[in-house]
């Protein structure tokens, strides 16, 4: 017989029947059925022990609301730093920490007056927090390292080195580890929370990616990972992107051979073949009978009870539609409701858990940006019409947040990794075979086989090159407004300067030896430009792809940002800078480095890492170059 949610009944008793309810559960708390600490995975959402307090982490804004869940209303909004990802709170509900992940910090402030108490730099990208109680525990994503504070002293106690792009993380009291995913692989790894030792890892398939989150359930001794499927080699909207749950066995399960302890729940076939796209977050009820996971593709919701079968593990109890980018899902602590972070509309959406009925809306911040910037971004990130016509994919499935998926995909024009977006308004043309010189082009992808949206362009589209599309849709241009709107960070590798490693790969890259600077010029280190005919260069890269159409020459990658962003090289066959310098140059048509020793090669890859180490933006504007704005 299926075991009935906590709050399918809780809901609907007294007040005087509430009471005792919350007693029962706190019994059921201390004896070890469920975790008293509500804030043991990462979250653009925390909420306090107490039920309280709500705390917002506001991507775009650089800041965190929090918010009296008595009133439903905001009270403070606090200023922290860029980009916030993850949200907590420590000291009975006293103190806020966020995770800064655009400027490198972890950041503590006071609930009552948000008055910020500490900083703590650390080397790059902070991303997901949990908490046991007694210390903070934090992803650093490019690094791939668990830090380990102190809540007391605000002092990082530990440092370990994991695995590569940390995002996700979760505290389990039942076994006392840290989990720990890997973004671009979906790959788990359990930490012994006292030594901080790796016990146990889950290996993602070969197309697992974008895995930010984990949570734990601490009685059935599983965990759960939303994540993507990328199937590099399917260039058709259709199963080219799939949205999935894994579940993860963090004990062994009799009878199970090891290679299923992981098993991926598909969420575009969970029931029926409703599709849903780009799950980023999933919550547990408190008591572990209701799983909620977001999808910002879509703008749906799936509310499942969770099954204690290890095969189907959920079943959709409801399905609803939500506000624009849902990224985030807590549950109350006595688990009569739960909230949602609609990111693009600014708001905390309210359930009840048992009727799933919308409760209140709370507004938690406003724009930061323009109305046609907030238009193009919504637009990137859904995957519905006029975008999309199937669901499976959006602009974000594959640049998430304007970043690289890690992935080459299989083109009909061949093998393409994907780039950055970051610093593209100063580097047109567009691909690397420049076969676009305005993000207006892309309508022709909206409308093809992998968005097969209706587009937003009323009319005839202009070909790649040809006459200009900007211009055309107000829809189309404030797409091209957000999409170039990305900045690079600069590198963690130069905070302090160049180190002399790199001051010995900076004189051999402006080397007339090398060459590389005679390619990868001015401040984005890169000679591209809309002007024709366009400066495309054979760098002996082209041959070695038999499906490529239009090689052997491209345009010039920009250098800025590579310390995160490999693979590298058009068809992602470098895995290392260090391999782009000597196996994959033996000819020296991609500089002259063959002569290289092995001492200058790592001294020119550690420059390389070290890009950009100044303001990009600066140095273009003092040179007299104009970005491209639509």
């Amino acid at each position: 017989m299926m075991r009935q949610p906590w709050t399918s009944w809780a809901s609907r008793m007294t007040l005087g029947g509430k009471l005792l309810a919350n007693v029962l559960l706190a019994m059921v708390v201390m004896s070890g059925g469920v975790t008293a600490q509500a804030q043991t995975s990462n979250s653009h959402l925390a909420v306090s022990n107490d039920g309280k307090w709500l705390a917002v982490a506001n991507r775009d804004n650089g800041s965190v609301t929090v918010v009296d869940l008595a009133s439903r209303k905001a009270v403070r909004e606090v200023a922290v730093g860029e980009h916030p990802e993850s949200v907590l709170f420590v000291e009975d509900g006293a103190s806020v920490v966020v995770s800064l992940h655009g400027a490198d910090e972890i950041v503590f402030f006071e609930r009552e007056s948000g008055q910020v108490t500490d900083r703590l730099p650390v080397f790059d990208e902070p991303y997901g927090l949990c908490t046991d109680g007694a210390s903070v525990y934090a992803t650093l994503e490019t690094p791939g390292e668990l830090l380990e504070i102190d809540v007391s002293t605000r002092k990082i106690a530990r440092t370990v080195k994991v695995g590569p792009m940390l995002r996700g993380i979760a505290f389990s009291a039942r076994d006392d580890r840290i989990y720990l995913t890997e973004y671009l692989t979906g790959t788990v790894h359990a930490l012994d929370r006292k030594t901080l030792t790796a016990v146990d890892t889950w290996p993602g398939a070969s197309s697992e990616n974008l895995a930010r989150q984990i949570v734990v359930h601490e009685r059935r001794g599983k965990a759960y990972v939303p994540h993507i499927r990328s199937r590099v080699n399917v260039n058709r909207g259709e199963g080219s992107v799939t949205p999935y749950v894994a579940v993860v066995d963090t004990a062994p399960v009799e009878g199970t051979p090891e290679g299923r302890r992981r098993k991926p729940l598909p969420m575009d076939s969970i029931v029926g073949a409703f599709v849903v796209a780009n799950p980023w977050e999933v919550a547990l009820s408190p008591d572990m009978a209701t799983c909620v996971a977001v999808f910002a593709g879509t703008d749906d919701m799936f509310v499942m009870d969770v099954l204690d079968d290890d095969y189907k593990e959920l079943q959709v109890r409801k399905i609803s539609r939500l506000g624009h980018n849902p990224r985030a899902v807590r549950f109350s602590p006595d688990g009569s409701e739960f909230y949602v972070l609609n990111a693009l509309d600014f708001q905390v959406a309210v359930f009840e858990t048992a009727s799933v009925r919308k409760l209140a809306t709370i507004d938690v911040c406003k724009a930061p940006y323009s109305a046609e910037m907030l238009e193009g971004k919504r637009l990137f990130y859904t995957a519905l019409e006029p975008m999309v016509g199937r669901r499976w994919i959006s602009c974000s499935s594959c640049h998430p947040d304007g970043e690289p998926d890690g992935r080459t995909w299989q083109n009909p024009e061949g093998l393409r990794n994907t780039q950055s977006l970051a610093g593209m308004a100063w580097t047109h043309p567009i691909h690397w075979s420049a076969d676009r010189d305005e993000v207006q082009d892309f309508e022709e992808t909206i409308r093809g086989p992998l968005m097969q949206g209706r587009g937003l362009l009323a009319g005839r589209l202009h070909p790649g090159l040809g006459k200009p599309n900007s211009g055309l849709s107000d829809s189309l241009d404030a797409l091209a407004v957000y999409s170039n709107s990305h900045k690079v960070p600069l590198s963690p590798h130069a905070k302090n300067g160049l180190s002399e490693s790199a001051q010995r790969g900076r004189t051999l890259f402006f080397s007339a030896q090398t060459k590389c600077a005679e390619c990868h010029s001015g401040p984005f280190f890169a000679d591209s430009t809309r002007e024709r005919p366009l400066k495309l260069h054979d760098v002996g890269t082209g041959a070695a792809d038999p499906s490529e159409k239009m090689g052997p020459k491209y345009d010039t990658p920009t250098l800025l940002g590579l310390y995160r962003t490999g693979p590298y090289l058009h068809d992602g066959r470098a895995k290392s800078l260090e391999e782009v310098l000597t196996t994959l140059n033996p000819d020296n048509k991609h500089g002259v480095t063959s002569q290289l020793s092995p001492s200058e090669v790592a001294d020119l890859a550690e420059f390389l890492r070290s890009l950009p180490y100044e303001d990009p933006v600066a140095a273009a504007k003092s040179a007299g170059l104009v970005p491209v704005v639509k």
